[in-house]
């Protein structure tokens, strides 16, 4: 099947990025409704249904490889899905939706710090550079120098929730060079599978326990359009644009465009009224500075030794 072509990769990624954008928005107003655990388990299901149906289409689903790496791929799914999208949610319910969008914006960069840490593959100086760059743009944004109030300490600990979050989604990136006989749909699907019926008593667990509030019908019938939204476009479309992103323009190009999810959050956030502050506008440019020089130094090194995750897998889905 030969590749896309540039333009409609260009537009597939724009696509992508817009809706990772949009997803920071929407959910953050279904958080006045709705609790993150039981927003997980609903947005999942969504998704994992539609990626099962678009995988089908391809042949039966490979049950046997999935009961063969079945604790794998629940626990990759798990941490990938539940922990990340939980703490996000608990994140955005205390910062602003452009806050959430520039902290998810670093994980390229908090990829190269993890495989430091893990793999003791060091990073180049300039890299650290770069990581660190963002790391004071992403403190910039939440208001932590003289000068920018930022929401007080609730926005903070909501942007430093977010930011724990993104090191379970960059683990799951990980799980599929562990994983390599699994392309990027089986990946998604498989993993969203495997975790789903943990999802599931997780979230019953902690309504049991009162740490979830479950929703009522009429919660449910009020958030279903946004839900439904929220699981298809941010989650299915965005992933399967990223993909055909990638495949027309590479993995590099590809990961380059997450740079457009904070613009994007901050021009919807300002199209509906909201004034940034201008250590917001601030921040998020030093950390996108920070991911285009990432994206540069990218493009100058040689191939990896160590096998990384396809770009495919390190979206924020």
């Amino acid at each position: 099947m030969p590749a896309p072509s540039r333009p409609l990769g260009i537009a597939a990624l724009l696509v992508a990025t817009s809706a990772w954008g949009s997803l920071f928005l929407v959910s953050k107003d279904l958080l006045a409704h709705l609790d993150p655990a039981w927003f997980t388990l609903l947005r999942y299901t969504i998704a994992t249904l539609t990626f099962a149906l678009l995988l089908a289409r391809r042949g039966a689903l490979p049950w046997a490889r999935l009961r063969a790496h079945l604790r794998p791929l629940a626990l990759y799914g798990f941490v990938g899905y539940g922990v990340f999208s939980m703490l996000l949610l608990h994140g955005l319910r205390h910062t602003l939706p452009a806050h959430g969008a520039v902290i998810m914006a670093t994980m390229p960069l908090t990829t190269q710090l993890l495989r430091w840490r893990i793999d003791g593959i060091r990073p180049s100086r300039t890299l650290l550079l770069s990581a660190l760059l963002a790391l004071c743009g992403v403190a910039v944004v939440a208001g932590l120098f003289a000068g920018a109030a930022g929401g007080g300490l609730a926005t903070l600990a909501g942007d430093l929730t977010i930011l724990a979050g993104t090191l379970g989604w960059v683990w799951y990136t990980r799980g599929s060079a562990a994983l390599p006989a699994f392309d990027a749909l089986e990946y998604t699907t498989l993993t969203a599978l495997a975790a789903w019926p943990l999802l599931l008593l997780a979230t019953l667990l902690g309504t049991a326990a009162g740490i979830a509030g479950a929703p009522t019908t009429a919660t449910l019938g009020a958030a279903w359009p946004a839900l439904l939204y929220i699981g298809l476009v941010p989650t299915v479309i965005a992933i399967v644009s990223f993909n055909v992103g990638v495949r027309a323009l590479g993995a590099v190009t590809g990961t380059a465009f997450i740079n457009v999810v904070p613009l994007s959050a901050l021009a919807m956030s300002v199209a509906r009224g909201a004034t940034p502050a201008p250590h917001e506008l601030l921040g998020t440019a030093i950390v996108i500075g920070a991911l285009l020089l990432h994206t540069a130094l990218q493009l100058r090194r040689p191939p990896a030794v160590v096998p990384l995750a396809p770009a495919s897998r390190s979206c924020p889905a």
